[in-house]
This record gives structure tokens, sequence and C-alpha cells, in this order.
């Protein structure tokens, strides 16, 4: 069994209780609110500046050329997906940039640039690779099962394509070849690294769904 396998097995509840969730289950439905839907996005773009720089940081770090420029890709293309929150979403719902992080997307963005800056680079991948991962997941699940006139259908289409499955494919591919060279106390700070920001996609969604602000 792949290392990725094994992993999947282990964050399986986590995913089921990802789909079982409000958020999700409306998006599906097309019913989810347009406040709700607005404030996911704004977190969306302030995540996505910071996962961008969790690659560049992984890059930076990478010892083989071929990873170096997959994270430089990959980096590049998160800024892009911002830019096209700002200029579709953004647009289309009246959505107002937000500049504050809620208490989801700052726990999510502060552990994922720590541990691609700390950590070491097979621990970082691990770390990052949830985002990919679940999202691609999350979305051809929603997009099997969505009416065609669901108000939200554009992001399904986004995160069910074959584009953004192919650069899903490459991160497992990669976090298994690191897998393979790493001991037994890396291999356990990788499962450790996906589980965690695995419970930091359920509280993302989750923060949205309860429009969750800081206390003061």
């Amino acid at each position: 069994m792949r290392f990725t396998e094994q992993l999947w097995q282990e964050i399986s509840p986590l995913y089921d209780a990802i789909l079982q969730h409000g958020f999700v289950k409306k998006l599906t439905a097309g019913s989810l609110a347009i406040e709700t839907f607005q404030y996911y996005i704004q977190q969306d773009a302030l995540y996505l500046v910071d996962f961008s720089r969790a690659l560049s940081q992984l890059a930076a770090r990478s010892a083989q050329p071929d990873e170096m420029l997959l994270f430089c890709e990959f980096a590049q293309n998160a800024i892009r997906v911002e830019r096209s929150l700002h200029e579709t979403y953004f647009t289309r719902y009246n959505i107002e940039p937000q500049t504050e992080k809620m208490p989801a997307c700052f726990a999510y963005t502060n552990y994922l640039l720590a541990t691609t800056s700390l950590q070491s680079p097979a621990v970082g991948v691990a770390a990052v690779l949830p985002c990919f991962w679940i999202y691609r997941e999350v979305g051809t699940y929603i997009y099997q099962r969505a009416v065609s006139e669901n108000p939200y259908r554009d992001w399904i289409n986004t995160y069910a394509g074959p584009d953004f499955d192919r650069v899903v494919t490459q991160m497992l591919d990669l976090t298994d070849r690191l897998a393979e060279t790493a001991g037994p106390a890396e291999r356990a700070g990788m499962r450790e690294a996906v589980r965690l920001s695995s419970r930091l996609e359920w509280s993302f969604w989750n923060d949205a769904y309860t429009q969750t602000r800081w206390p003061v």
C-alpha cells in the first residue's frame, strides 16, 4: 500500500466530517447563503497568499531541481487563483476584500508557514497536501451531486476539473517519493502534519458556516 493510501485511511473520518458539514451540504444543494460564501471567499483569498508563500518556502528548501520547479509552479498558480477570485467572485457576489484573517484562517496559514520553514521538507510537503487533496475530493463529490443551475457551479468545476486533478496527482506522487526515503520519525511527522492540516480544513469550512469572528 502506498504511503498516501495509508494517509487517506487515517484521515477518512475527517474527510467524512467535511462531507457531512452544513457548508458542503448546502453548497452541493446550491442553497448556501450568499453571506456565508462571501465570508468563505474573503478568507480563502487571504489563505491563498500565505499558501503561496508556504509553497515558495518548499521550493527554496527542495534538494532536487524538478521539485523546486514544481513548487514554484504551484506557488504561482495559488496567486493566479487568488487574483481570479478578485476578478470573478468578488465582483459577481459583491464581495469586499478582507484584510483580517479570522481564527481558522489565521491558525491554518501560520501552521503552514511555520511547518514549511522549520520542519523537514517532507513534513512541510505533508502539511500542504490536504489543501490540494481534500479540495479535489470535495470538488468531485459535489460535482457528481450538484444540480446544473447551482449558483456556485464555477467554483465546483474548478476543483473537479482535470487541471486541478493533475496537480493533486503530482503532489501525491511527490509525497510518496519523500516517504520512501524518510525514516520512521519523519514519516510519523508527515502523518501528524496531514492529520492536523485536515483538521484545519474542517475548521476553515466551519468558520465560514458559523461566520466566526474574533471575540474582541
